[in-house]
């Protein structure tokens, strides 16, 4: 009986499918994400198939035919599914097999077989062979065959995409549970660890990978999940990263060599650059230097040369520096402020450069919290951030019809509408004028919600009256007042006054509320001295607001009807 029709006979796992590189895990039995090494004892695998006389090598050892048998090598093909040939940048797999035109898709030209003849092989078939071997690898690790997976996908990744991988795993014997967004599968490892304390808050999922960076910035209100922004962007990645180090050490071959041809203008040689150069990218991500080692790098001449991180952080800071702004910009489009990002998860293989995560932390304030190897001791790995999700979300879906899951992701349930601002209550009592604004529901917060919240009221007590209002995000720029001149005599160098001018204080920037419309009004009359405002509020799906005012341990209260507060739809970003 087959999983489909049978979901107890389901073995699923999570499935990182990425451009450059893919990685599984399973859920233990003590419910915690394990990431599967494959044969080799790679947990990131290279998405990359080789064929040699018509063996089929994958991963790390196909990763190694770049050098001699270029041509024979798929790489960077997943964003190629479900696209035609026209849509296509090709530009990445420039040093292994090239991209084709197939009919109404993307094909390779390779020898897959041992017979001279080049194979025609479309992406579809490509990515088929490389989840077959994900597939085996995790099931030769768990002893069963596995037949389900909840595979990561980026967040603009097309329906026709979708399609076109759901066919491909369906070809590899894979029944797709569901796909997941990369970031919301990061955000779920994280909610999942045990101890992890479920809260309301706003994040910014920040991915480097090798060949594009995505950003999202997703607000979390009790466990479910909003996208409110994202940004793409293929000009920064690892390739930057790596193009940095290879120019680098390819001109100091040439001033050691200046007889021998530039390494970057042959392609073995070219290859071979591009291998150690990764590696010592890797390899300063966890120390402060790095070797650099190639036998006959061009002209049969060897080359070894050394590297430091500090060098390393200033080749590189040109790019860091387009992934941070990558970063602010996402929190821009999403109309939020720097100090409205509770916490940055930064994730991505390239993302364990240390210099990655201490630039996105210089361009927030210290309130938000980088989750980063380098920045907190408690971050998880980032390579491993979207598989482990997946995974988790695969244990808790696994045992469901097919049929309920995809109901139950359908847009109609998931794109729900959620409140633009937040609402909440200000207290005003005797000769006040206004009061203090107390946030009850959050701006972001999915429809229907109803939340209580207990106010303290002014001490004198009395009769005390509570406006239901919108609050406004505010950030009050507080700019430091100008220091008095000191009276220069004579003797006074004109260097110290440059100095005294020159130290200029930071603006304070903190986070406040503007009050917007007015919803509703009640009155408590005769509240105790020192006493409490219950306020209860129910906004339903259609967005109307049931509102409950009274005192704490009082009877009765105010109940009021009223037409909803302005709402968005969530999952437009």
């Amino acid at each position: 009986m087959s999983a489909e029709s049978d979901p107890a006979q389901r073995v699923a796992i999570g499935i990182s499918f990425g451009n450059s590189y893919s990685s599984i895990a399973y859920t233990s039995g003590e419910g915690k994400a394990e990431v599967i090494a494959n044969e080799d004892g790679d947990r990131q695998i290279p998405s990359i198939l080789s064929y040699v006389e018509g063996e089929e090598l994958h991963g790390s050892q196909a990763k190694t035919q770049l050098v001699r048998n270029a041509k024979n090598t798929v790489t960077t093909f997943r964003d190629f599914l479900g696209q035609d040939f026209k849509s296509i940048d090709p530009t990445p797999c420039h040093q292994s097999a090239h991209p084709v035109p197939s009919e109404s898709t993307v094909a390779f030209k390779v020898r897959d077989t041992e017979a001279e003849e080049e194979s025609t092989v479309t992406v579809s078939e490509i990515t088929t062979r490389h989840l077959k071997r994900l597939r085996q690898s995790a099931s030769d690790y768990l002893g069963k065959d596995v037949n389900a997976a909840v595979i990561t996908v980026p967040t603009n990744f097309s329906d026709a995409q979708k399609d076109a991988l759901n066919k491909a795993a369906k070809e590899a014997g894979i029944e797709v549970l569901q796909f997941i967004s990369e970031p919301v599968a990061a955000v779920l490892a994280y909610d999942a660890r045990p101890g992890a304390q479920l809260a309301d808050k706003i994040i910014v999922v920040a991915d480097l990978g090798g060949t594009r960076s995505d950003i999202a910035v997703v607000a979390s209100r009790g466990g479910i999940y909003s996208v409110l922004a994202t940004i793409h962007d293929y000009e920064v990645s690892g390739i930057q990263l790596d193009q940095a180090l290879m120019d680098h050490f390819a001109k100091e071959f040439l001033k050691k060599n200046k007889s021998a041809g530039d390494p970057r203008e042959n392609d073995r040689s070219l290859a071979k650059l591009k291998l150690e150069s990764e590696a010592v990218k890797k390899a300063l991500s966890i120390g402060t230097t790095a070797n650099f080692s190639v036998e006959s790098l061009a002209d049969g001449v060897d080359f070894t040369a050394s590297i430091n991180r500090t060098r390393y952080d200033l080749l590189a800071s040109k790019h860091i520096a387009a992934f941070v702004r990558l970063v602010t910009h996402a929190v821009e489009k999403a109309q939020l402020d720097p100090l409205d990002i509770t916490e940055i998860i930064v994730a991505g293989g390239n993302s364990h450069t240390p210099k990655v995560a201490s630039a996105v932390a210089n361009a927030f304030p210290e309130t938000t919290t980088v989750l980063a190897p380098s920045t907190s001791p408690t971050a998880i790995n980032p390579s491993e951030l979207s598989v482990r999700g997946a995974a988790i979300q695969a244990s808790l879906i696994q045992e469901f019809d097919l049929e309920d899951i995809e109901q139950s992701s359908h847009p109609m349930v998931t794109v729900t509408p959620h409140l633009s601002h937040a609402v909440g209550v200000l207290c005003i009592s005797g000769e006040e004028s206004s009061g203090i604004f107390h946030t009850i529901v959050d701006a972001e917060t999915p429809l229907p919600v109803r939340r209580t919240a207990i106010i303290s009221t002014p001490r004198e007590g009395g009769d005390v009256l509570i406006k239901l209002v919108e609050g406004l995000r505010h950030i009050k720029v507080t700019k430091p007042e100008p220091k008095p001149k000191k009276e220069k005599s004579e003797d006074d160098d004109e260097d110290d006054s440059d100095e005294d001018e020159s130290e200029e204080e930071e603006e304070l920037r903190e986070k406040t509320w503007k009050i917007g419309n007015v919803l509703s009004e009640a009155a408590v009359k005769g509240v105790k001295k020192g006493g409490k405002v219950e306020v209860q509020i129910n906004i339903t799906a259609d967005l109307n607001v049931n509102a409950i005012f009274r005192e704490v341990g009082g009877k009765g209260g105010v109940r009021g009807l009223l037409s909803g507060p302005k709402v968005t739809q969530n999952g437009s970003a």
